[in-house]
């Protein structure tokens, strides 16, 4: 009989100085060996962006983290009801990252 990998229990801490920030945008990029997510708040009037936090992960993690992120939706959406988002037919990454322009190239 084959068993699956056994989980381990990690004891996370949580130093008591942990500044929690709010995030209402991510920006995703990736080479061969790591993902980059910044995580941003965007305000309105004009808007604007300043990164709050980029964590950087092997391509491994970031499917395990995929997968967890899917994992909690779900449990959520179960809970709460199904989230709602815009079917306008719209490519996902255009609804999320249409408005947003890159930093100007001034020299």
């Amino acid at each position: 009989m084959k068993k699956g990998p056994t989980r381990k229990k990690i004891n996370l801490e949580l130093p008591p100085d942990l500044e929690a920030v709010y995030a209402n945008f991510a920006l995703i990029s990736h080479s061969p060996s790591e993902f980059v997510i910044d995580f941003a708040c965007v305000l309105p009037n004009p808007p604007k962006a300043k990164v709050r936090s980029r964590i950087i992960s092997t391509p491994r993690h970031a499917k395990l983290l995929l997968r967890a992120l899917r994992e909690n939706v779900e449990k959520y959406e179960a809970k709460f009801g199904e989230i709602q988002v815009s079917d306008s037919g719209d490519a996902l990454a255009q609804q999320f990252f249409g408005s947003v322009s890159p930093p100007s190239q001034e020299s």
